[in-house]
């Protein structure tokens, strides 16, 4: 894997991380349960690693052409 996808992919993931380690923190400072949200705890879930896919999908290369060689 060339060096800048593994540093975009490190800093996505350090980004993911970091997201998760302040809803924990959040999490246990908040004084009184939270009624459960279906949706909101579904966002929570799905949208962080959507977004971190997002992002690996518009930086990932496409190759060109159509893969098919030509016998010329």
């Amino acid at each position: 894997m060339p060096l800048a996808k593994l540093r975009d992919l490190l800093r996505s993931s350090a980004l993911a991380l970091a997201v998760s380690a302040a809803l924990v923190a959040a999490g246990e400072r908040w004084p009184e349960s939270l009624p459960i949200n279906s949706v909101l705890v579904w966002s929570l879930v799905l949208l962080p690693p959507a977004v971190m896919a997002l992002v690996l999908l518009r930086r990932w290369p496409v190759p060109e052409g159509d893969g098919r060689e030509s016998k010329d």
